[in-house]
């Protein structure tokens, strides 16, 4: 969300804060959390995992402050932060229950890869059971590249990784998930 006419900018928030002004970072996340919960949706099974993303995402931020550069807008570095925490969970998740159930994805209100044309539910539960067996890297990059529908240069900058990176990764996800969902028709 942009600031409005009355408002500061956003620079002039991350200065505050690093004054010591906390309220200045209060109206950084107020105004930055609904997009941070939209991408973090997208990783929770549910609201206290949505809320527990959110949570780490700006106490990170809020910690890292003074590693913000400004030679973007600060939207960009807290969604870079946002897209590694997602992963990060994700690899927890996997690490500790060994997939993600069908049902918590439904439950995040994922959407079908082309909304204008729903799936009908069965293929959606397809797609979804698909999805969960993919490693956390290859489920990131479609979630990002599919679901968010970003473009090669933004996934770049959310992750670190090239875009010839991206464009490889993206590649081998679309084949992993192709195959599994092959072997399940």
């Amino acid at each position: 969300m942009a600031a409005s006419e009355n408002s500061p900018p956003d620079e002039q928030l991350v200065e505050a804060t690093l004054d010591g002004d906390e309220q200045a970072f209060a109206e950084l996340a107020r105004r930055h959390k609904g997009r941070v919960f939209a991408v973090a949706s997208r990783f929770a099974a549910n609201h206290a995992e949505l809320d527990d993303i959110a949570q780490e995402v700006f106490v990170q931020a809020f910690f890292k402050l003074r590693q913000y550069r400004r030679d973007s807008p600060f939207e960009h570095w807290l969604m870079r932060i946002t897209t590694f925490k997602c992963y990060d969970f994700l690899r927890k998740r996997l690490r500790t229950s060994g997939s993600i159930s069908v049902e918590a994805m439904l439950e995040t209100g994922h959407e079908p890869i082309a909304p204008e044309q729903p799936a009908p539910h069965p293929a959606l539960e397809k797609l979804y059971a698909a999805l969960a067996k993919l490693s956390a890297k290859e489920r990131l990059i479609i979630t990002l590249l599919e679901l968010e529908q970003r473009s090669i240069r933004e996934i770049a900058g959310l992750t670190g990784w090239s875009e010839a990176n991206v464009k490889v990764r993206a590649f081998r996800a679309r084949a992993a998930l192709r195959q599994i969902l092959e072997r399940n028709p």
